[in-house]
């Protein structure tokens, strides 16, 4: 290798290592980093400053950065996953895709495109960037929103769309000397995709079970590596495309126990050669076009983000979802993905569009990335603005011989459910406005306000109140109003939850003490489970199960005496261990003196054997 090879090889590891860093830091998302970064070392700016010579045998290399992609694709789609996801997947996620590609596809021909053309830009355009929107959907913590779901459900119909697209990129070039694929071809490549789909279930996993009995993880990538490449290799020698093979080996160990072992190996080469990729695409883009038709440029990107935001609004609306999460929608998938860049160098490749288009559509997609970030930001202070204030609280009618339940959780929800169910009336109290909201639509009793004041702990009829359930989640906010309520009705019986064992101390120093922690019942429950599962005896584990949480509610109650002094607290957690195998010991020799044996032979029974 020569030194100005080297060279570029340094420059494009530099420009992976910086590109995705500083897209996150700026929160325009890796994939525009990688893209900015390839403009930047492209041979318009300082390409010629390393003597970059040909563009094109690296988006070539990288492409396989692509197939890699479309493997882990493949990887992630369990049938039991998409049957669950059926509805929004290949109800919306279709509609959205026909009704965007259509309109697309029609602006096109109307200003005078091929309709071949025109019917592959709007494919390629309606598709959304999963990498771009999942990323920024989880960074506001929209993502488990009824909105982000429905993105997800979007983007994951786009993902399967695009394999068959990728594919088909061939019929789209009509204008071609000659068919790319006769009928005698086409029989063939059917015939490969059953034989492939056939030998994959019955020989990949015993592959991988054998690869994997051997311990040697090298032997494990490789086999991971060489599974996509003869695929690929298989599926091009028919005349297919080499991601579709790829997405097919996937699909195939979807269900197997080594998904996750293989997903985590290729996933290192898979990032690489994706970074690389948009690196190359971005390398490609012709920066004379923007000069030569800015007016050109801002049309598409302009006519692009609005005329999919707002076909994505109104199938959210169409959907059931309310008018600002409808909005979101649209906002967050406006843009277009980075299947359109793999789609347009196809359709280079195959003829179906001149490189000059290719390239003003290609920064298009990038500047209606770019767009996104900027028009949620919009969309948040529009939001604010016309936000009416929340009130400072509501007034709720004054109960009698009711429960009063302050913070309305999952923990305070399981407890409603049940009373609501024997018809013994509540009030919930709940500090979070959209909860309130939410919770109202099912009719629930739910009322906003802060259960830390007196004056609407009163409101609520407090005074008359069989109980008080104590379900905050926020420690802070539950000793608060622990000691509101200790204090103003002392004679009221408080239910507290408790995050964890100094919760319930500083609990109990309020003089509260009904307490369960959130999570301990839970736990002695599944592991009790987990002891049946594991061979024991029901009444043996049962026995156990009992043991622990009496000796660790002892200890509990006993550390309260002293649980503000950090050494005694130590020094009892070190015997707490030996304190606990001594009576899990005791209570194993009586069970065997009162039933029957246990099922496993325990430490006692070995040393008496012997």
């Amino acid at each position: 290798m020569t030194t100005a090879q080297l060279i570029q090889v340094a420059v494009f590891l530099a420009a992976a290592a910086i590109a995705a860093p500083f897209g996150r830091t700026l929160r325009i998302g890796s994939v525009l980093g990688y893209l900015l970064a390839g403009v930047l070392i492209g041979p318009y700016v300082l390409g010629p400053l390393y003597a970059l010579d040909n563009v094109d045998k690296v988006l070539h290399f990288a492409e396989f950065g692509v197939v890699l992609l479309l493997f882990v694709i493949g990887l992630e789609l369990r049938p039991i996953r998409l049957w669950s996801m059926r509805s929004a997947i290949f109800g919306l996620g279709a509609a959205q895709l026909v009704a965007t590609a259509f309109v697309l596809a029609a602006i096109g021909a109307g200003l005078g495109l091929a309709l071949n053309q025109a019917l592959f830009i709007g494919l390629a355009l309606s598709l959304s960037s999963t990498a771009f929107a999942l990323q920024v959907l989880e960074e506001k913590g929209e993502l488990t929103t009824r909105h982000g779901r429905l993105a997800f459900s979007v983007l994951l119909f786009q993902d399967l769309a695009a394999i068959p697209l990728i594919a088909l990129v061939p019929l789209f070039a009509l204008g071609a000397a000659e068919p790319s694929m006769d009928l005698g071809s086409a029989g063939i490549a059917i015939m490969t995709i059953l034989g492939v789909i056939v030998a994959g279930r019955f020989l990949l996993s015993r592959l991988y079970r054998v690869v994997a009995s051997t311990g040697v993880r090298e032997a494990m990538t490789a086999t991971a590596l060489l599974t996509v490449v003869g695929v690929a290799v298989i599926m091009q020698e028919v005349g297919l495309s080499a991601a579709l093979g790829s997405f097919i080996a996937g699909a195939l160990l979807a269900d197997s126990e080594y998904r996750h072992q293989i997903e985590a190996d290729i996933a290192p080469f898979e990032g690489l050669l994706l970074a690389v990729f948009f690196i190359a695409i971005g390398m490609s883009i012709d920066l004379g076009v923007l000069v030569a038709r800015p007016g050109a440029l801002v049309a598409i990107v302009a006519g692009l983000v609005t005329i999919k935001a707002a076909i994505l609004y109104g199938l959210g609306r169409w959907w059931g979802i309310g008018d600002a999460p409808s909005r979101r929608l649209g906002i967050v998938l406006s843009q277009g993905g980075e299947f359109a860049f793999v789609l347009f160098s196809v359709g280079v490749f195959e003829g179906v569009i001149g490189r000059d288009m290719a390239s003003l559509l290609t920064l298009a997609v990038t500047v209606s990335m770019a767009a996104t970030p900027l028009l949620l930001l919009v969309d948040d202070l529009v939001s604010r603005a016309l936000k009416p204030d929340a009130p400072d609280y509501e007034m709720p009618p004054e109960g009698d011989r009711h429960v009063i339940i302050a913070g309305f959780g999952r923990f305070g929800q399981i407890v409603a459910r049940v009373l609501r169910a024997r018809h013994i009336p509540f009030t919930a109290l709940d500090t979070s406005i959209a909860q309130v909201d939410f919770v109202k639509r099912f009719g629930a009793k739910i009322y906003y306000g802060d259960a830390g004041r007196l004056d609407i702990l009163r409101a609520a009829g407090t005074h008359k109140a069989q109980a008080f359930v104590l379900a905050i989640d926020n420690v802070d906010a539950s000793l608060r109003v622990a000691e509101v309520v200790r204090q103003h009705f002392p004679d009221l019986p408080i239910y507290a939850r408790a995050r964890d064992r100094i919760h319930v101390h500083k609990l109990m120093d309020l003089g509260v003490t009904i307490i369960e922690r959130e999570t301990f019942l839970a736990a002695l429950e599944l592991t009790s489970q987990l002891l049946r599962g594991l061979g024991l005896k029901p009444a043996e584990a049962k026995r156990l199960i009992e043991t622990f949480k009496r000796h660790d509610e002892g200890r509990l109650y006993e550390a309260y005496k002293y649980y503000t002094d950090t050494e005694k607290m130590r020094a009892n957690a070190l015997t707490a261990a030996v304190e606990l195998e001594e009576l899990f010991a005791k209570d194993v020799e009586d069970f065997r003196e009162e039933g029957p044996p246990p099922s496993a032979p325990t430490r006692d029974d070995r040393e008496s054997s012997d």
